[in-house]
């Protein structure tokens, strides 16, 4: 009963990791266009790309109960991607005027 119970919360964790992942990729995206690191060209293709993989993971998750091992390490490396490109546009010699 106790192991049902520690696997059950551990799904429900690693299920909830893409969620607050996006919140801080979007906390990024925000910090970025504030301090002036972000254009708002790279802004904006960095939040169509984060609205993508936003409506791959809902209909993942809607074709059954929560995501597959494969379907979370596909996320999880579309995660990265999006991660690595926030930093490298923040870091570019692009600044908003």
């Amino acid at each position: 009963m106790i192991l049902i119970s520690v696997l059950a919360c551990g799904t429900m964790l690693a299920a909830d990791r893409p969620a607050k992942r996006q919140v801080k990729q979007q906390a990024r995206i925000n910090e970025g266009v504030k301090s002036g690191e972000l254009t708002k060209r790279e802004a904006t293709k960095l939040q169509v790309e984060k609205a993508k993989l936003h409506k791959e993971i809902k209909q993942d998750r809607k074709d059954g109960p929560g995501l597959t091992p494969a379907e979370r390490a596909k996320i999880e490396a579309k995660q990265d991607k999006l991660s690595r490109d926030i930093a490298r546009e923040k870091h570019d010699a692009q600044t908003r005027k």
